[in-house]
């Protein structure tokens, strides 16, 4: 390959599938994807050679690392021609068994031809610089390969599709009307341009501030989706807490006897409660006692309490509360709690589901040892975290970097309402107008620097 060319027209490859899988892929992508891939692979049917294929066409034959050398592998060939591919450059797909020596074998063949080792998210940044992709779509990206649940993959996807650009772009657009309509007034003062009208200047800016906090909002909601939400199952000893934290995982996590305070430390999972990510814990009973060792295990279940973010509060149903119930119901007062009224298989419930409601978000019936109930209680977790009420499809904040842009737009927004307010010059609300859209323009990379974009880039994996 010629040195003059730049390295973004550098034709680069990497493995871009993990190792030990049936298949692997190896990715190629530039102006020599094909021509590279031509020179180590042979098509069964000679008939049909790579060069002479169409886009979004595979072919079947042995990959050779020379002329008079065995095949190292068989496998499936696809083409893809500029700009309808991923990158918008002409790309070559290889696959072949899934081995690692295999892949690393077949990627070293790339290399040797002409191709250069992709660099983290190069393929995707080929993308962004294509005009493929935006800022916004392509983080999305790393989001559908980490997400880890139905709520979160379904996010990413509404991203990839474009929802949060388009989200930006309509408020964009409105402030880039305003901005250009003050701008005629004031360079062309005498034409016959309408005045922007105040009333008319604040709506827009107080609709476009609505968005952006709506925006902002959605960054707690997304975080939970993405990480999890740090949850805590409490209550007094031998209300079935471990039978509760059992059934939620899936499997013996913690020790279920009749004897209470068997449990004495905090046991942990991450488990999914429908759509909902938990970083689940199982606490020791509240309850007094001589045991140092329990001791330890209701000190650790107090200070779990204090930094859950969501609390699971169980209580037995087949019993009266009790002062150890009710003072667990003022140490949750005001906090994001649920509380369950376990055992309600064991007869009409005794316990006062009215103090309980009064204390929690929700007041969930089930029994953990019999499997039911749980429906109820996944309705209840969204309900309180406030994921039922999610629209992907409305646009969502996925990342402190695109938080901060919003927040950024939407503080100049602030300005520029005080601006009018306080009877300021059209031009001096111009000027934070126009810094609102910058940040939001820095948000889908229409003005990100190189440095954003290369931080952007920095946590992606090779080969995608």
């Amino acid at each position: 390959m010629s040195s003059s060319l730049s390295r973004e027209q550098n034709t680069i490859a990497a493995i871009s599938t993990g190792s030990g899988g049936g298949i692997g892929m190896i990715r190629l992508s530039g102006p020599e994807s094909i021509a590279i891939t031509g020179r180590i692979f042979r098509p069964q049917n000679k008939n049909r050679p790579l060069e002479s294929l169409p886009g979004y066409n595979g072919s079947y034959g042995q990959f050779f690392p020379g002329e008079k050398e065995d095949p190292l592998d068989d496998g499936v060939v696809f083409v893809y021609h500029a700009p309808k591919s991923y990158t918008g450059e002409e790309m070559a797909e290889l696959c072949c068994h899934g081995g690692s020596l295999v892949m690393e074998r077949l990627l070293a063949l790339c290399l040797r031809e002409g191709a250069r080792l992709a660099g983290p998210g190069e393929f995707t940044r080929r993308a962004l610089v294509n005009g493929k992709l935006d800022l916004t779509q392509a983080e999305s990206i790393a989001d559908i390969i980490s997400a880890r649940s139905a709520q979160a993959l379904g996010a990413a996807q509404e991203a990839r599709r474009g929802a949060l650009f388009q989200a930006v772009k309509r408020i964009i657009h409105r402030l880039t009307d305003a901005a250009a309509h003050i701008s005629a007034w004031i360079d062309y003062p005498e034409e016959d341009v309408e005045e922007l009208l105040l009333t008319q200047l604040e709506e827009i800016l107080t609709a476009c501030q609505k968005e952006l906090g709506r925006l902002a909002s959605s960054y707690h909601t997304g975080r939970l989706l993405r990480e999890g939400i740090s949850a805590a199952i409490v209550g007094q000893a031998n209300v079935g807490k471990s039978t509760l934290m059992n059934l939620l995982s899936g499997e013996e996590k913690s020790i279920v006897t009749p004897i209470p305070g068997t449990t004495r430390d905090v046991i942990r999972d991450t488990v999914r409660v429908g759509d909902t990510l938990l970083d689940l814990s199982d606490t020791a009973g509240l309850r007094q006692t001589d045991n140092q060792v329990e001791m330890l295990g209701v000190a650790r279940s107090l200070e779990l309490l204090d930094r859950s973010a969501l609390i699971l509060a169980v209580f037995d149903a087949s019993r009266e509360l009790d002062t150890g119930d009710y003072a667990l119901l003022e140490k949750i007062r005001g906090r994001l709690a649920i509380g369950i009224l376990n055992k309600c298989d064991l007869g009409e419930g005794r316990a006062d589901r009215e103090a309980i409601a009064r204390h929690t978000c929700a007041v969930v019936e089930l029994s953990a040892k019999a499997g039911t109930g749980v429906q109820a209680l996944e309705e209840a977790i969204r309900d309180a975290v406030g994921t039922a009420q999610l629209d992907p499809a409305a646009g969502m904040v996925a990342n402190q970097r695109q938080l901060d842009c919003v927040l950024k737009a939407a503080r100049s927004l602030d300005e520029a309402m005080s601006a009018l307010g306080w009877g300021e010059t059209l031009d001096a609300v111009s000027v934070v107008i126009e810094e609102a859209l910058d940040a939001l323009m820095e948000l889908t990379g229409q003005r990100a620097s190189q440095e954003i974009i290369d931080r952007v880039f920095e946590n992606f994996c090779v080969g995608k």
